[in-house]
């Protein structure tokens, strides 16, 4: 579904990226790992069309799609669940929900099935987006993303600051889609809980792939040498 390769991501003078290559296949839940400044977050973000990669190849579905902007990325099928949600807090839950709405892509997810995947969003649907719990925001930010029916969803830090009782039920949605179908690339500091959750996983080190391979292959130790750097 998504393959990028040999790409080097620059903010002005600063190198965020390097010769990073990743793949992930239709129905793969895939985790990018490791610690704050290794440029996961930037990842994303070049991946949903919010940066554009200085050098190398982005290609979705076989398309390449480098240097496209976020709107059009959004059509095609790839919505970004960011870190902090990003909600607009002037809106209602429900006005937060139908934003997702608007690419106007065919596909299963409709207002209805958010708030059967989420039956608290639906008791709160006229409260203010500012007026929840952080869990019921990311919730939000969650079904917003799946209201653009997207073939590839990316999923930025979604158990930061929230209950372990939350994060719980947060993955257990995270199940839920994949197993619909939705690809899915998701950004976890918390090591074994990114592992957990996916089938490949990828630990960044500094812009760079440190390690790659299926959490079952991989022991913690090298897990640890490759998040750390020793």
């Amino acid at each position: 579904m998504l393959k990028l390769q040999k790409i080097d991501l620059y903010y002005g003078q600063f190198q965020a990226l390097f010769d990073v290559s990743i793949s992930v296949e239709q129905g793969e839940t895939l985790a990018i790992i490791g610690a704050n400044g290794a440029g996961k977050t930037s990842l994303l973000r070049l991946i949903a069309g919010a940066h554009s990669a200085g050098s190398g190849e982005i290609l979705f579905k076989g398309e390449e799609v480098n240097k496209r902007p976020a709107y059009e990325m959004a059509k095609l099928g790839i919505a970004l669940v960011p870190e902090g949600r990003m909600l607009f807090p002037s809106l209602t839950v429900e006005e937060n929900l139908l934003v997702g709405n608007y690419v106007r892509r065919p596909g299963p997810w409709k207002l209805n099935d958010i708030y059967k995947l989420f039956p608290s969003l639906h008791e709160r649907r006229k409260n203010p987006s500012s007026n929840i719990s952080g869990g019921q925001q990311q919730m939000v930010a969650i079904g917003r993303a799946l209201m653009s029916n997207p073939n590839l969803i990316l999923l930025d830090e979604i158990s930061l600051g929230l209950a372990p009782l939350i994060i719980e039920e947060i993955y257990r949605v995270v199940k839920q889609i994949s197993a619909l179908g939705t690809t899915v690339i998701l950004v976890e500091q918390d090591v074994r809980r990114g592992m957990n959750a996916a089938d490949r996983v990828y630990c960044l080190l500094e812009g760079k792939i440190s390690l790659t391979g299926r959490p079952s292959e991989l022991s913690m130790e090298e897990v640890s040498q490759a998040y750390f750097g020793v």
